[in-house]
């Protein structure tokens, strides 16, 4: 009988490296982004919204937008050539803003999610001075909100309206969807 200690045990994947993003970035972050939220190639993750909106999440005018806004930083987190996440993290006046929150489907799981918010809340807090960080979630996702909730974040039930007839966030399958903004302090 061989002992656990004489098994080879299949070498980990190194931590993926997180950085700022560049405007090189932007094709491979809206693949990203699209694949994480959209079509048939979200299933097979749990952020699918396969179910709740057609059509594009985001697209590079957007994507490029919020990179080049000086209050703002898109992070990427990657393993050699493969872009496995993204997020952006905005500085408002009161409060640090996150969004185009993105994990790969064949790297949700297994915790780089939790990593990559905690980097974000970090440059919140630590570049941008802010005490808060902000978010709006579509209010049926109520698995991803409670994602949010075991990391910290609280809802507040303050809801905002879904952008209909913009098809730059999508085509709606139902007529109810809104967001719902979740907030999170961010201790020092």
């Amino acid at each position: 009988m061989s002992r656990v200690s004489d098994i080879e045990r299949p070498a980990t994947a190194p931590e993926p490296d997180i950085r700022v993003a560049t405007v090189d970035d932007v094709p491979r972050i809206v693949t990203l982004i699209e694949s994480a939220y959209r079509g048939d190639s979200s299933r097979t993750g749990w952020t699918t919204e396969a179910d709740l909106l057609d059509g594009q999440r985001t697209d590079e005018a957007d994507v490029t937008a919020a990179l080049t806004d000086r209050s703002s930083r898109m992070m990427v987190a990657e393993s050699g050539e493969d872009l496995l996440a993204c997020c952006l993290v905005q500085h408002r006046e009161t409060h640090a803003y996150f969004g185009m929150f993105a994990v790969s489907p064949k790297s949700q799981g297994g915790g780089l999610g939790k990593r990559v918010l905690a980097v974000a809340e970090q440059l919140a807090r630590d570049e941008f001075g802010m005490s808060t960080m902000h978010m709006t979630v579509i209010r049926q996702r109520a698995d991803l909100i409670d994602w949010y909730v075991r990391r910290g974040y609280r809802r507040t039930g303050e809801m905002k309206p879904f952008p209909y007839g913009d098809e730059r966030f999508g085509k709606p399958r139902r007529d109810d969807l809104e967001f719902e903004v979740l907030i999170k302090d961010l201790a020092a």
